[in-house]
């Protein structure tokens, strides 16, 4: 009799953990999907976006943390709508170009021409500033205290968030041409954007803020910090001595850019020195930058101080594209500076009355580790990451 009751118990037990164990194994796969199985055949039409939506977490490396810098929060339904918008050809006023057209994400989110085209086929006045030069997009408009200076967007940083820059973008004539409200009520018909946008926002309702907030949230995942120099960094307590897994090339091109360049552009490629500044291209500017924005002859000829990461893959560089390779970029600052009025006061030779521009003359040798040490500034997994990529079949 007790046999028999133990077996009872035993089956009893059995049973009960094989239904907790099925229960468990439900929610677990129930925390795994993001779409019904109607959801998700709807926008597998269209879309490779997987049934388990992508996370666009972010992680900051070892260097950063100590340097007190907080990791943005970013909703992964909010970034993955996003990234449906940035690729998305529907937001040029003729269904020609996308974000993603002049920003593709093999050049670290730039364009590989001098000037980019625009949905008519006009070319765009200044080169396309790539979307991931910088650590994250929070410190580089002031959202993050760790930022130091507070740099804005566009050339001659005329919008101060990513939002605001989309915004312009959207609307501007030669670049998508798209009035928003007509593009909201164009998107709230299609059937993946019904479904991605009460995933992010709770409602299938689509408006403009809605669409440059979720542009937004996805470029802020744009986390490039997995470089040789952020491997380098992270084993040091500053960016000055010389990096272990650094050849001794490389560590001669990091001594000659922290003496020559880092004023502006600061050391650590996170933290950013200086904003704008006139870096002696011309002696008459036909664009003037941030004087054309201000009308202020102080600021003729000054444009933004770009973030570097990734530099060896967003050329060709300067507000016009002028240059096309980083040896070019480095002659200028070696012996091309010219002596504007509105040079910035680091490129001045401090010994010559007139304060004409410096020449940096650097040997051959000195040129050559400068490229060395800046192709150390590239991400390659950020570029290969799937979770950036083009969603679109």
């Amino acid at each position: 009799m007790k046999i028999k009751t133990l077996s009872i118990k035993l089956v009893l037990c059995l049973a009960v953990c094989t239904f907790l164990s099925s229960c468990l194994e439900d929610k677990v796969d129930l925390t795994k999907v993001s779409y019904s199985e109607e959801e998700f055949a709807t926008l597998s039409q269209y879309l490779n976006l997987p049934r388990a939506r992508a996370s666009f977490a972010v992680e900051f490396p070892l260097h950063m943390i100590r340097s007190g810098a907080q990791t943005p929060e970013i909703n992964d339904a909010k970034a993955t709508l996003g990234s449906v918008l940035f690729y998305d050809t529907k937001l040029s006023a003729n269904n020609t170009v996308s974000c993603g057209s002049c920003h593709k994400q093999e050049l670290a989110f730039s364009d590989d021409v001098a000037l980019s085209k625009g949905f008519r086929g006009e070319l765009t006045k200044r080169n396309s500033l790539p979307l991931a030069s910088t650590a994250n997009f929070e410190s580089s408009y002031g959202g993050n205290s760790f930022a130091g200076q507070t740099a804005f967007f566009f050339w001659d940083e005329r919008a101060h968030s990513i939002a605001e820059q989309s915004k312009m973008t959207l609307e501007d004539d030669i670049e998508m041409g798209a009035n928003l409200y007509a593009l909201s009520d164009q998107l709230e018909n299609e059937d993946y954007y019904k479904i991605l946008f009460r995933k992010a926002y709770g409602t299938e309702e689509v408006t403009p803020a809605k669409i440059t907030d979720a542009l937004e949230v996805f470029i802020n995942s744009f986390v490039s910090v997995d470089s040789p120099f952020d491997e380098g960094l992270n084993k040091k307590f500053g960016p000055f001595e010389n990096f272990a897994n650094f050849t001794s090339q490389e560590n001669l091109g990091k001594s000659l850019f922290n003496n020559n360049c880092s004023s502006c552009h600061g050391a650590d490629f996170t933290t950013l020195v200086e904003t704008v500044a006139n870096n002696g291209l011309d002696l008459e500017y036909e664009d003037k930058g941030v004087g054309a924005r201000t009308n202020l002859d102080f600021d003729n000829g000054r444009f933004k101080v770009p973030f570097l990461r990734n530099i060896a893959l967003t050329g060709p560089y300067m507000h016009d594209g002028r240059f096309e390779t980083l040896e070019e970029v480095i002659d200028h600052y070696s012996e091309g500076i010219q002596s504007h009025p509105n040079l910035d006061i680091r490129l001045r030779d401090g010994f010559r009355q007139d304060g004409s521009a410096i020449r940096m003359s650097f040997t051959t040798e000195e040129k050559a580790a400068l490229v060395a040490f800046l192709h150390t500034l590239t991400d390659n997994k950020f570029v290969q990451n799937e979770r950036y990529a083009d969603p679109f079949k």
